[in-house]
């Protein structure tokens, strides 16, 4: 007799936060936060102030207050940290004098203080997320000093050497350009939101709603895990995080209602993937597209909406199928909380989007600025819980558990961009974009389609080895040209990247999300990422469905044109889907595919 499943409990700060709150941690994360806050409702601040010290806050996080290292590692974190901090300020404070030397080096001095910040953002990097992405980072560095010694097309003319440096470190360009400044204003805004929200009792609403909604269906506990992921993915960003915080929770609930342990891996796995494409935070990688494509953030939501709302559907058909073949029943009502409990602990996440809604879209409020209302509103939920109690020394654990998942979250994401920075800002000063633009172009055959699978394999490539926001990042700045210039407008192409930058995570042989949910679980990792696969195969259909339709990505623009896109992808996917994990083999599985391709890319009758 199977044990029932202890009642579901979302995890908290603590259970991912492994740093100590040590006195001056805490101190150096109220620093980052408050000065984050401030900036956007100080006004306006130059660019080459506002960014460096972005830097000189995150690296502490990177280099000082992390765990586990050797002590040579310690003692080389501590010089580092102490070094990049400092030329960074030194940029600020001199941002008025260089800004007047046009992207020049003046000076020996000048030359170490470009060294040492390029030094400080590539160990950054590899310190944060490992290896892959900084070394793309120096070789793009290598190339722009020394790539006019390369025959042919893809060499460049000679850089002077002060004009490349000071364009790379002293400069709006380089570790200083538009993305560092999307991680200074947005970014690490909604990062800061997220980390209040989850060190109070929303993430305990987020698994209390989902509960309610999907518990009692056939598949209730998988179901559950797919609306919470959705929920927490949307505020976290990462695929990664999602699976460990909330697949700590739903992993063992599903085994104990007998889930076979693959299915239970990869239905938390390909859910906490989609949490990065579901609006309306989605992340890192929706601001870095605001600031690329000029589309407002409010645009690139409401485009994004339904395929978020299609991936979500297709895995749910998906679990329904596999809820039929393996007969999986739903959580008993007595594991399923009370409806107070979740009408007390869905306020606690309620209550903040709403005031990020009302002013986003009723008031017409910056992103930003309306994440900082959020904030506060998120901040003040903290003194009670739902018990209903003020308590303020609780209240304080929690805000300091906030400061410091805050501060490292936004300190990670930072990593990443300064890093990708460098390649976007090689890629700008050498013109090598430009020329792998065209060797698509030309390899394709001028032809969108060979494109577009050229793109997605060099997504899918990149993706299994740097996060998913850089991935897109480098992708969308060589490829994107390339598929606009063949006619697909900038949405559409930085979506389709966008999406195929996921796939790594769920895709063998580099599936971040499937290893650690498979670690967790205790599973034979090809045989969950079989399975992710089957369950996600929305990912891999979706993104060229919005490029087959793409009146799929216009809601705002023509809402029943979207909708009927939406309906017919959506019967086309559910078709596929059903043809992989359905009971039905051999004919019957061929039909159900080729029916679900045809659906998806025939022309609509009505509509686009």
């Amino acid at each position: 007799m199977k044990a029932a499943p202890a009642p579901i409990r979302a995890p908290s700060v603590a259970d991912t936060a492994s740093l100590p709150a040590r006195p001056l941690a805490l101190i150096a994360a109220g620093l980052l936060v408050f000065y984050h806050l401030g900036l956007i409702f100080y006004g306006l601040t130059p660019n080459l102030v506002a960014r460096p010290l972005h830097m000189a806050l995150i690296l502490p996080w990177v280099f000082i207050f992390t765990e586990g290292r050797s002590p040579g590692s310690r003692v080389s974190g501590w010089v580092l940290g102490a070094l990049g901090m400092a030329a960074s300020v030194w940029v600020a404070w001199n941002a008025d004098a260089l800004s007047d030397q046009y992207g020049f080096v003046e000076s020996g001095f000048q030359y170490a203080i470009g060294a040492v910040l390029l030094v400080s953002v590539l160990e950054a990097a590899r310190r944060a997320i490992g290896w892959p992405l900084p070394i793309v980072a120096a070789l793009s560095l290598a190339y722009a000093f020394w790539g006019h010694l390369i025959p042919g097309e893809f060499g460049h003319a000679p850089l002077p050497h002060a004009s490349l440096m000071g364009t790379l470190t002293l400069a709006e360009g380089g570790i200083w350009g538009t993305l560092t400044g999307v991680s200074v204003g947005v970014v690490a805004i909604f990062v800061i939101f997220g980390a209040v929200l989850n060190a109070g009792e929303a993430g305990q609403g987020f698994m209390n709603l989902s509960a309610a909604a999907a518990g009692r269906l056939r598949g209730g506990a998988a179901k559950v895990s797919v609306l919470a992921s959705a929920l927490f993915g949307s505020i976290s960003g990462s695929a990664s995080a999602n699976v460990a915080s909330t697949g700590a929770v739903t992993m063992p609930a599903m085994v104990r209602l007998g889930y076979p342990r693959r299915i239970a891996a990869a239905v938390e796995a390909v859910a906490s993937s989609g949490g990065q494409i579901m609006p309306p935070l989605m992340g890192a990688g929706a601001f870095v597209m605001v600031e690329l494509t000029g589309v407002p953030y409010t645009g690139i939501v409401l485009a994004a909406a339904l395929p978020a709302f299609l991936y979500f559907l297709v895995v749910w058909i998906g679990i329904d199928a596999y809820a039929r073949r393996f007969d999986l029943r739903g959580i008993d009502a007595a594991d399923r909380p009370a409806r107070r409990a979740v009408i007390v602990t869905s306020a606690f996440f309620l209550v903040p989007f709403t005031v990020l809604m009302v002013a986003m879209f009723g008031m017409g409020y910056t992103p930003q600025f309306s994440a900082c209302l959020s904030i506060i509103a998120a901040a003040a939920l903290l003194l009670t819980g739902a018990d209903g109690r003020i308590d303020l020394r609780r209240a304080g654990t929690r805000l300091s558990d906030a400061l410091i998942s805050a501060a490292r979250q936004v300190a990670m994401i930072a990593a990443i961009i300064l890093c990708a920075s460098i390649i976007i800002g090689v890629l700008a000063v050498t013109g090598l974009g430009v020329k792998i633009t065209s060797l698509i172009l030309s390899v394709s055959g001028g032809m969108l389609w060979p494109s577009l699978l050229l793109t997605a394999l060099a997504c899918l490539v990149l993706g299994m080895e740097v996060p998913t926001t850089a991935a897109y990042v480098i992708c969308v700045s060589v490829a994107g040209p390339a598929l606009t210039q063949l006619g697909l407008s900038p949405l559409q192409a930085h979506l389709f990247v966008f999406w195929f930058a996921l796939l790594s995570t769920i895709t063998p042989p580099v599936c971040g999300a499937v290893f650690i949910a498979a670690g967790m679980i205790g599973e034979n990792w090809i045989k969950v990422a079989l399975t992710a696969m089957a369950l996600g195969v929305g990912l891999y259909l979706i993104p060229l469905a919005m490029i087959a339709q793409p009146a799929l990505i216009e809601l705002a623009a023509t809402p029943g044109a979207a909708l009927l896109a939406a309906a017919q992808i959506g019967i086309g996917c559910g078709l596929v889907s059903h043809g992989l994990i359905g009971e039905q083999r051999g004919l019957r599985t061929a039909l159900f595919l080729l029916a679900g391709l045809a659906v998806l890319f025939v022309r609509p009758v009505l509509g686009n």
